[in-house]
């Protein structure tokens, strides 16, 4: 090629999965991914939001997904995420929601849902503590039995992908994402001599070879990088705002602290003022008692030398 061209890029990816020309390629995807969910291979689908390349020029919007519905009017969702963040499962879970309720028009009963399907690509690890590349998400009980077969939501994080040896569709997928910006069109390997690979990577060389494909693909990766960094440096600020709540936290936890010590330190000082108080009165009255019986005795002396002096002149 004479460009390197990134499938993960969003342009590409829709014009990959999302555009007509390559609607035996979306199904493909799906059979590979979808093998065992569905009873039988898909053999037609109609794209329901379709790559129109026009529109991408001027489209500044970060979010594009494909949308199908087959035969038996089951949906499904494709959709590819560059960058992971913390509400990223929320934002998966509403758009399969959204996409599964808006099934249901004015008049229509809950007979009328039909199965969807929403498979994500992702570039970056979303889940930490897994090695597995694939994860399959259904509505199900804590015994594994399953509420309804309404579909589900499907997972690959294609950072975790590192299987040389293709032995399956959706491997082949993954590592073609993974690796076909380093790929050489007129070389290409043994795990990409399959039609469909040869298909996908022609795809990629349009996106290469035509000046106005180009221009297209380097707007996107431009606008994408950008909103990457704004993201980044949102959540930068973020985390800087959450350490400064956590610090001021922490002090307001410690003024609090510091000021239930006081209070019962003051308590303990107002009652040792109370007990020094009582005892200081105590100590006056023990006092004034001494004093008391210290004039009485004084008295009682008096008396008695006054009784001796009469004694003696009676003598």
């Amino acid at each position: 090629m004479k460009h390197p061209i990134d499938p993960k890029v969003d342009c590409v990816f829709k014009a990959l999965l999302g555009s007509e020309e390559n609607r035996d390629l979306l199904i493909h995807f799906l059979n590979a991914f979808l093998a065992e969910e569905l009873t039988e291979p898909l053999v037609w689908v109609e794209i329901l939001n379709p790559y129109n390349d026009k529109e991408f020029i001027s489209d500044k919007l970060s979010v594009v997904d494909v949308k199908a519905k087959d035969k038996h009017e089951r949906l499904y969702q494709i959709e590819i995420q560059l960058s992971s963040y913390g509400h990223l499962p929320a934002r998966i879970l509403y758009n399969w929601a959204d996409i599964y309720s808006q099934q249901l028009k004015s008049g229509h009963d809950y007979a009328e849902l039909k199965p969807t399907y929403s498979i994500w690509l992702l570039a970056e690890n979303l889940i930490k503590d897994d090695l597995q590349t694939a994860h399959h998400y259904k509505m199900r009980d804590e015994l594994g039995k399953t509420l309804n077969a309404h579909g589900g939501i499907w997972l690959l994080e294609l950072d975790k992908f590192h299987t040389n040896l293709i032995e399956s569709e959706d491997q082949r997928w993954l590592k073609f994402f993974n690796e076909a910006e380093k790929l050489d069109d007129n070389a290409l390997p043994d795990w990409m001599n399959t039609l469909q690979m040869r298909q996908a990577m022609n795809t990629l060389t349009v996106f290469s070879e035509k000046e106005r494909q180009y221009f297209q693909y380097q707007a996107r990766q431009e606008y994408l990088r950008q909103q990457r960094t704004i993201q980044k440096e949102q959540l930068a600020v973020q985390k800087e705002l959450e350490q400064k709540e956590l610090a001021l936290l922490q002090t307001t936890q410690e003024l609090t602290q510091t000021t239930q010590e006081l209070t019962q330190t003051t308590q303990e000082l107002t009652q040792t003022t109370q007990e020094l108080t009582q005892t200081t009165q105590e100590l006056a009255q023990t006092t004034q008692e001494l004093a008391q019986e210290r004039q009485e005795k004084q008295a009682a002396f008096i008396e008695i030398e006054r009784l001796k002096a009469l004694l003696s002149q009676k003598k």
